[in-house]
């Protein structure tokens, strides 16, 4: 079962799907999970493989679902009765009564796809913008064809063609609602590609990239990397997680 689901994580990354890999790290009897066992917990609520019965399966999905807003790694303790344990930087202790008094501690890690760059054009700013982004923990798709569809989860469109075929990406960028939509030219033709458009172009960001007076390609690219991380929204702080109620859920054993 577990190269099964390394296979089906090994899938979901290229369609670029997040999911949390949960894997038990230590069973404490009587429990029907053991150390080893695994899951994925996609984004619909579906968990596909094995974490332990009923009650430790609510939990873990329920935590599951919480990371993918977060991002962060955390490891689960799942215990009869969470008392006054504790709290543990990195780690979430929950009670969960329906045990039959074992305990589960489960290592949950978000798998979620880099931020993914849209970039219009095969000139010296969009080579460097593919090389900078990877170190920088996002994916970059360069194309140079204007007719390829801009991937609905993009977090910035790119148009760095120099002159060729940057309206109708421009206008697209726009109209989907892409957070951050640059142009690559001066300030004189930039303004006068954006009039050109029948769309609202406030948003777009030209010239574009932070002023760092750069004057080379990659440092072109670097400030315009700097400007999609700071125009990124800032994470709002997750609800709280109430874990689910014993007398509602079966006894796992």
């Amino acid at each position: 079962m577990r190269t099964d689901l390394m296979l089906r994580a090994s899938d979901l990354r290229a369609q670029r799907k997040p999911f949390v890999m949960a894997t038990v790290v230590r069973a404490q009897r009587p429990t029907s999970a053991k150390a080893g066992d695994t899951a994925l917990i996609l984004a619909d609520g579906t968990l596909d493989g094995f974490v332990g019965g009923t009650c430790a399966t609510s939990t873990v999905l329920a935590q599951g679902l919480r990371l993918l807003t977060t991002g962060e790694s955390t490891l689960l303790h799942i215990t009869p009765s969470a008392g006054d344990a504790p709290a543990e930087e990195g780690a979430v202790t929950v009670a969960n009564p329906c045990l039959s008094g074992g305990a589960l501690d489960i290592f949950l890690e978000p798998m979620l796809p880099p931020p993914l760059v849209h970039v219009l054009g095969d000139a010296p700013v969009a080579r460097a913008l593919a090389a900078l982004g990877g170190p920088l923990g996002y994916q970059v798709t360069a194309v140079v064809d204007p007719s390829a569809p801009i991937p609905p989860d993009a977090v910035a469109v790119v148009v760095a063609s120099h002159g060729h075929d940057e309206e109708p990406v421009l206008t697209a960028a726009l109209r989907t609602g892409v957070p951050y939509v640059a142009l690559v030219a001066s300030r004189r033709r930039g303004s006068a590609v954006l009039s050109s458009l029948d769309v609202d172009t406030s948003a777009v960001h030209s010239p574009a990239g932070l002023d760092i007076g750069a004057r080379t390609a990659p440092e072109v690219a670097l400030s315009i990397l700097a400007e999609i991380i700071a125009s990124r929204p800032r994470a709002a702080p997750p609800p709280p997680v109430v874990p689910p109620k014993a007398s509602l859920l079966p006894v796992l054993e």
